[in-house]
């Protein structure tokens, strides 16, 4: 995979994964994989997460579809944005595993007829998506929030495994000293999250204490 570990020139994303870095801790995209389906400067970046799946069918999910031709397809998670929306999606891999011809946010008039084509086009649908305003991701990506890469077939075809692809591929990219250096951050926010916590507790448990001895 042609990997990097930073974004570093202003270059279209459309077509390119995100992951989300080790010391990213926005539950939205805690040890996350985005594909990236549109990026511009004047209307921002759209994606869906591909590793959080719902472990429901669109037949269960909604029983309009149970004795329909995409009954069987299964759902995920699109992102924290318009979250009671559908988005359809539909993929062929071409002759290399970076090749591949995409349908985004089409009907399922259009998956019919494309599955009517070619048998072996996958499908899926997403809950939701993900958004940035303009120039927002070019921010976070200046901030090491995200490990940008493009995309590969054996990647994409393994969205299924959750956070396992995740903790796979990110472990991939950063060598064992960046790693460490990764490690250490995330203890050290975890720790401070925890003297927060507890300092907010004791001072509620002080409070009370002197409240009990005042009754």
């Amino acid at each position: 995979m042609n990997l990097t570990h930073r974004f570093k020139t202003p270059t279209c994303l459309s077509g390119s994964i995100l992951l989300s870095h080790p010391t990213l801790v926005d539950p939205n995209f805690f040890k996350s994989i985005l594909f990236i389906s549109a990026h511009s400067d004047d209307h921002g970046t759209l994606g869906v997460i591909l590793n959080r799946p719902l472990g429901q069918t669109l037949g269960e999910l909604d029983s309009s579809f149970q004795h329909k031709n995409f009954a069987e397809v299964p759902v995920f998670e699109g992102g924290p944005v318009e979250t009671e929306k559908l988005i359809i999606a539909a993929w062929e891999w071409l002759d290399s595993p970076t090749s591949f011809k995409l349908y985004f946010g089409i009907d399922l008039e259009k998956a019919e007829s494309l599955r009517v084509e070619n048998s072996s086009i996958e499908i899926a649908c997403f809950l939701g998506h993900s958004g940035w305003s303009p120039g927002q991701l070019e921010d976070e990506l200046k901030e090491d929030a995200w490990l940008v890469s493009s995309l590969d077939y054996k990647l994409f075809s393994k969205m299924k495994e959750k956070k396992k692809i995740w903790r796979k591929t990110v472990g991939s990219i950063l060598c064992g000293v960046e790693m460490l250096i990764v490690i250490v951050k995330c203890i050290y926010n975890w720790y401070k999250i925890y003297l927060i916590l507890v300092a907010y507790f004791g001072r509620y448990s002080i409070h009370e204490s002197l409240r009990c001895d005042r009754d």
